[in-house]
């Protein structure tokens, strides 16, 4: 009779001592590139804070996302920063954007069209560009202003 085969040791690289949960599961390729692909938006939304027209929240999403996969550590840093924090809290929490944050963030794609389409004058291009920021306009305007108050807008 055929020896069965032993299962691996614990501790051994044939297999984990115990069911891995996702975070863990996450092979060492998969970790680094979620960790550059966190700091390539964290550093985009730095150039975003001094950049006038350039996103910075957006940025901070994606990287809070990134480093959830890849460093929840890293990730509670950010939603514990003093200022953008509460942003990000908001948005992954309730799905909500401030009534300031959105009315930058009109003028600011408002801004951008106006000056592509003066710059460029592509009428092609600016009717493109201008149908893309439309329909973000849209999204954005759609979402929740701040937290919704206990009991409203679930069944």
């Amino acid at each position: 009779m055929p020896a069965e085969a032993e299962p691996p040791e614990e501790g051994s690289k044939e297999g984990p001592k115990e069911a891995p949960n996702e975070e863990r599961a996450l092979r060492r390729p998969a970790r680094l590139l979620l960790l550059g692909l966190g700091y390539l938006c964290l550093a985009l939304a730095a150039i975003g804070v001094v950049v006038p027209g350039m996103p910075t929240t957006v940025f901070l999403i994606g990287a809070a996302a990134a480093f959830g996969r890849a460093s929840p550590a890293l990730r509670a840093k950010l939603r514990a920063h003093p200022r953008f924090g509460a942003t990000l809290r908001h948005w992954e929490d309730h799905g909500s954007i401030a009534p300031g944050a959105k009315r930058a963030a009109l003028i600011g794609m408002g801004l951008g069209w106006l000056m592509l389409t003066l710059l460029l004058r592509r009428p092609l291009v600016s009717a493109l560009v201008g149908a893309c920021m439309v329909a973000v306009a849209a999204y954005i305007l759609t979402r929740p202003s701040g937290p919704q108050p206990a009991g409203h807008g679930e069944p």
